[in-house]
């Protein structure tokens, strides 16, 4: 542990006469083996936060912030990693909050650790003495893999509601498997989610559904969203997603349910649309309850998408996004439009044409676990690739006419990007047809029919 701690905390622990702790995620991701991708340090000791912000300064770290009310200081060092520290203390919850109603300050490395989550997370590591310290029985659990609590997991998931989401996130980034009773209490008091903040639940899922960039593996999104529907949060978080679980699909094109379909779609989804993956499908309990069949869920799905990633309060982008792959991944899914269509949609989506294939393609293997290409986009691909030999403009910059020479001819306002969009069209289905003579001609058309 001592070749992959960063020197400066080695310094701060010299500098202080309390012993200074690793604790965490640090110290389990080391003793799972998974030394070399700690990227967190969270550092604990019974001195105050005062003597530590003190020490600190003079070891040539960047006090960010002190917590005095829970004892936290915020440290950066000379090259730029970021530190917690927190004196060891003992907390009191209202039930399911995540902020501690009481705290109490205490030289107990056992009463420090009885306020954490699990017993993986409580083994600490004496930065001076080059030692761990394992309170609570951790070392064996990390060893074995599992995510066991810290006290009766009723008590620990009533205490704070967003340990439910955590659950599921540690399980996913460290492959690690909740035993019974974890389970159990995170079931007993999965509803304890809905007192958690929007956006501290989208933080949690985010982290889960990019988990597999963590030592878990590439099943390890997969795994925490099993463990979502498994201990109940998944209905109380999502419940237009959970809607699909256990709702059948046509046997012939699927082996598994609507739920179980998204969730092994995001498993074979690359990073860039894991959310997209999650709610290709979202649209198709609300179609089934409301007409008996899935007509229409695409277009449906992008509204519920919305309103999902609204209500979590999502980065823009990310919502616009998704919303916009998940109207478009069931488009020419039966292969039958025509060439002269797929060109004008390549050209109108091309912007996140990689990734509408990546759904695609994700959607396709998430059916029956088959990893070949999908004929769609074959299909697609093959005709972007005729299209780009062709010289085909795929976007406003290759067209021949730009903005500027529409508006020399007096068009003005939204009239302008409506003219340039049909100018691109009809270039689609020719390549020849970007040159400045020809669109302007067309140009000349479309302005007559206009009138």
């Amino acid at each position: 542990m001592r070749e992959i701690l960063p020197a400066p905390l080695r310094q701060l622990a010299d500098a202080l006469s309390r012993p200074l702790y690793a604790v965490g995620g640090s110290v389990r991701d080391f003793l799972a083996g998974y030394g070399d991708r700690v990227a967190d340090w969270d550092i604990c000791s019974p001195a105050t936060e005062a003597e530590t912000a003190e020490a600190a300064r003079r070891c040539g770290f960047c006090v960010d912030a002190v917590y005095r009310n829970t004892g936290t200081v915020k440290l950066t060092d000379a090259e730029g990693r970021g530190y917690e520290f927190t004196r060891f203390r003992s907390d009191k919850y209202v039930r399911g909050l995540h902020t501690p109603a009481e705290i109490e300050f205490t030289d107990d490395i056992v009463r420090d650790a009885r306020r954490r989550d699990f017993c993986a997370n409580a083994v600490y590591y004496d930065i001076a003495a080059d030692a761990f310290v394992d309170p609570l029985g951790g070392i064996p659990d990390i060893r074995s893999r599992v995510l066991r609590t810290v006290a009766p997991a009723k008590k620990v998931f009533g205490e704070d509601g967003l340990r439910l989401a955590r659950l599921a996130r540690l399980a996913a980034q460290t492959g690690f498997s909740p035993d019974e009773e974890c389970l159990a209490g995170a079931r007993e008091n999965c509803t304890l989610i809905r007192d958690i903040a929007p956006e501290r639940i989208f933080r949690e899922l985010e982290l889960l559904l990019h988990a597999d960039e963590k030592p878990g593996g590439t099943w390890g999104p997969y795994r925490g969203l099993q463990i979502l529907r498994a201990t109940n949060v998944l209905p109380v978080i999502l419940p237009e997603l959970a809607a699909g679980d256990g709702m059948a699909q046509r046997r012939d094109f699927h082996d598994y349910d609507v739920l179980e379909h998204s969730f092994r779609c995001v498993r074979y989804a690359p990073a860039s649309i894991r959310w997209a993956a999650l709610l290709h499908d979202v649209g198709k309990p609300f179609c089934f309850v409301r007409d008996g069949n899935f007509h229409a869920h695409a277009e449906e799905g992008a509204r519920i998408a919305e309103d999902i990633l609204t209500r979590l309060k999502a980065p823009k982008k990310c919502t616009e996004h998704t919303v916009r792959l998940v109207l478009l991944h069931m488009r020419d899914l039966d292969g039958r439009m025509r060439e002269s269509k797929v060109r004008r949609e390549i050209v109108r989506q091309y912007d996140i044409l990689p990734d509408l294939f990546a759904l695609r393609q994700a959607d396709f293997s998430a059916c029956k676990d088959d990893t070949s290409p999908a004929p769609g986009v074959v299909k697609w691909k093959r005709i972007l690739a005729a299209m780009r030999a062709e010289g085909v403009p795929l976007s406003l910059k290759e067209l021949a006419l730009s903005g500027d020479d529409l508006i020399a001819r007096g068009i003005r306002g939204k009239r302008v990007g409506e003219l340039l969009q049909s100018l691109l069209d009809f270039c689609a289905s020719d390549g020849k047809n970007n040159t400045r003579e020809r669109l302007l001609r067309r140009l000349d058309q479309l302005e007559k029919e206009h009138l």
